[in-house]
């Protein structure tokens, strides 16, 4: 059996212990944006270390998961503002207030019709913006569902995790919802993310799990070595693995096509990862919620 790659791992300190760095992804201006969840900002960092921050207003929202949209801009939730937010590479800032009470939006995707497609936590819905702003709610056909994470599919769908329904959904562009229970219970599904197989793959926080599920709905489930390791976010890798994020256990890690899993220690004792996203780079980069971000390269 081939040895699998080295990783070496590079954290950049970019806040204060308090500010919770959460979402991340890619920008198409080179560098990453992240949320600070608990202090209101979006921050950016260049792959060679250097960091800048925007300050929202009011900045109690809970900026939580953030995307790269079709228009140039990173668009992201605010969880506790019950808003969607845009920002410009050059910072300036954009909030569209939803239309349901108490939304809670959470995660966000860009779609394959040029918007934004979000989960209403809260509201059991799922929502859509267009770049200028209109917002259309598509409710689902489960109550307490708790809706996540979102990714959009091969399939010209979006495909979003139920916490609390223990089932991943899918959605059309026209609003039609099918939902796909889990085997496990209490599996409590978070992160979600399009494999380079064709498949979605993502992770079941409370069975300590990665799970794959097929476009027709076909499921399989992989143990991780720590059933009590957390595991929060998950995103596809250039070396045709997915990545996530081990959020009980100080950890990331990565499982092949084929369900074979590696995990990589971070160096900072409980630094409690989060998001993960590739970079424009082709590394590996997480928001660590005690106020850095990690870069990890593969070997």
């Amino acid at each position: 059996m081939p040895c699998r790659p080295a990783v070496s791992i590079t954290e950049f300190p970019v806040s204060g212990p308090g500010a919770g760095p959460y979402g991340i992804t890619s920008g198409p201006d080179g560098a990453l944006w992240f949320t600070m969840v608990h202090h209101g900002r979006i921050g950016r960092i260049t792959p060679d270390g250097d960091t800048t921050s925007h300050r929202l207003e009011p900045d109690t929202g809970g900026p939580s998961l953030i995307a790269a949209g079709p228009d140039g801009a990173l668009w992201f939730t605010e969880f506790r503002g019950h808003r969607i937010g845009r920002i410009g590479t050059a910072g300036e800032i954009t909030s569209f207030p939803l239309p349901t009470p108490d939304a809670g939006p959470f995660g966000i995707v860009a779609g394959p019709d040029d918007a934004l497609w979000f989960t209403e936590a809260g509201a059991d819905r799922v929502g859509r913006i267009t770049t200028d702003g209109r917002v259309t709610e598509f409710p689902l056909p489960v109550t307490g569902a708790f809706p996540s994470a979102i990714a959009s599919g091969p399939d010209d769908r979006l495909w979003f995790t139920m916490n609390q329904a223990n089932a991943i959904g899918a959605v059309t562009c026209d609003g039609a919802v099918t939902v796909h229970a889990l085997p496990t219970p209490a599996a409590a599904p978070v992160g979600i993310t399009a494999g380079g197989d064709g498949a979605l793959w993502f992770v079941e926080i409370g069975a300590g799990r990665i799970g794959r599920i097929t476009t027709d709905g076909r499921i399989d489930e992989y143990d991780l070595p720590d059933p009590s390791c957390r595991p929060h976010a998950i995103t596809a890798g250039a070396d045709g693995d997915c990545w996530f994020t081990e959020w009980g256990a100080n950890r990331v890690g990565r499982i092949t096509p084929d369900g074979r899993i590696d995990e990589y220690g971070l160096p900072s004792p409980s630094s409690e990862p989060h998001g993960i996203v590739l970079g424009p780079d082709g590394a590996l980069w997480t928001a660590l919620e005690t106020g850095a971000v990690a870069r990890m390269d593969a070997g």
